[in-house]
């Protein structure tokens, strides 16, 4: 079986459906085909393209025989800054005070989706994306103030779904569908030596080069036709359980284990003319179904080695994400979309002594700080009805600022991020 997975990953590989990086919402993408990118990622109750198994798979019984490509160029600007001389007092662990700016600014992001209609009522399709976003490249020895024990210091996360969907609509008006999900993963840490003495497997802490995990999940989801004028949309994607990360099993809680955590979304779209589509979900990430990812840096540091089952993570918080998105199709060439989503970013911060509940030291490696989202998108149709799509997005400038929880009296530590990101997406119908 893991022979079958290595396999596919490598297919997709080989034909670049591989997302270093994503507009964010922690590491989740706000959304994965460019039309829907247009949107803020609003669309469960609205299906647009073949990339809707990403979404709801039950959207592919209205979009009918096509093929989507895309890809996106996508700009993350992220920086931390530490301010205060360390306090030197005994079991600190101080940072250089100063703004470091990261490497690695710009990433291609491609997808594809098929679909085909078995009949008036059943379709199937497949869907290949990816997920990114913990993507950080500083040339500075972050953690290692003392003795500069390493050079560059930052990881890089890659994830890639393959998602073949089969979809079925009753009675005109609901449609349900089922996706099985495939996984993988790659990682790298580097950087990270200074650690090393609260590792359980220092050997297996950072400096590894790229690891690879495999595993599976599924969404389900359902799509109700309420009126001419009203849609409800609801997908539900459980866990993907992952193979561990051998090579980096003293960094990752559970000997190197992270899962994808489950998430849903719930929306409705409204159309009060042909030409005018409304949409508006609330996604709910559980960042917490994932111990390497949730568990908090402190007190664990101090109770548990890394790698453990209760090692130190990353401290994320579940997310919240609203999304609203507008679709105007202005004549039968040109259709224009806009959106907006919004989420309260899932790091942890405090400017209090003592309050554990501050997790911005470990998170200079990833700064999944963005919260807002607003987006630009349009479609041009041919005579044949093929389409060429675009999409930007800006993703605000956030900041989260707390004490280093390892030097608290002495040092802060602000971590910034702000991202632009531009898509070109082409259509066949057949």
């Amino acid at each position: 079986m893991k022979k079958l997975l290595v396999t596919a990953a490598a297919l997709g590989l080989t034909i670049g459906f591989v997302a270093t990086a994503s507009a964010t919402n922690g590491y989740f993408s706000h959304a994965y085909s460019i039309k829907n990118k247009g949107m803020a990622g609003a669309g469960v109750a609205a299906p647009m393209d073949a990339m809707v198994p990403a979404t709801n798979p039950a959207g592919l019984t209205e979009v009918g025989n096509r093929l989507d490509i895309g890809l996106s160029i996508f700009n993350p600007n992220r920086e931390y800054t530490v301010a205060g001389a360390p306090s030197g007092g005994p079991g600190t662990f101080p940072l250089m005070p100063g703004n470091v700016e990261s490497g690695s600014d710009y990433f291609f992001i491609p997808s594809i989706g098929w679909s085909k209609q078995i009949n008036e009522n059943s379709a199937i399709g497949i869907a290949m994306y990816g997920n990114g976003g913990m993507n950080t490249d500083y040339n500075a020895a972050t953690f290692n103030y003392v003795i500069p024990l390493s050079g560059p210091t930052g990881v890089d996360l890659m994830q890639l779904f393959i998602a073949p969907t089969y979809a079925h609509k009753f009675a005109e008006k609901h449609s349900f569908g089922i996706t099985p999900i495939i996984g993988a993963q790659f990682f790298e840490a580097k950087g990270l030596q200074a650690f090393g003495g609260f590792s359980s497997d220092p050997t297996n802490l950072t400096n590894n080069g790229h690891d690879s995990a495999y595993g599976f999940g599924a969404r389900i989801g359902y799509l109700g036709k309420l009126t001419d004028q009203f849609n409800v949309g609801f997908s539900y994607q459980t866990k993907i359980y992952m193979d561990e990360f051998d090579d980096y099993a003293g960094l990752f809680a559970e000997q190197g284990d992270m899962d994808i955590p489950s998430n849903w979304t719930i929306g409705v779209a409204f159309m009060p003319t042909p030409a005018v589509t409304l949409a508006l979900d609330v996604q709910q990430i559980y960042y917490s179904d994932v111990n390497s990812v949730s568990n908090p840096l402190l007190p664990n540091l101090m109770t548990a080695l890394l790698g453990n089952n209760t090692g130190a993570g990353f401290g994320w918080e579940d997310m919240t994400v609203i999304k609203l998105g507008l679709q105007w199709a202005r004549t039968e060439k040109w259709t224009y979309r806009f959106g907006y989503s919004y989420g309260e970013q899932p790091i942890p911060s405090s400017m209090t002594l003592g309050n554990f509940n501050n997790e911005v030291l470990f998170n200079i490696i990833a700064p999944g700080v963005i919260e807002q989202h607003a987006t630009f998108g349009f479609t041009y149709t041919f005579a044949n009805q093929s389409e060429l799509d675009f999409s930007l997005t800006y993703a605000f400038e956030n900041d989260v600022k707390g004490l280093n929880p390892m030097d608290p009296t002495a040092q802060t530590i602000e971590l910034t991020m702000n991202q632009w990101e531009v898509g070109l997406g082409y259509s066949w119908k057949f």
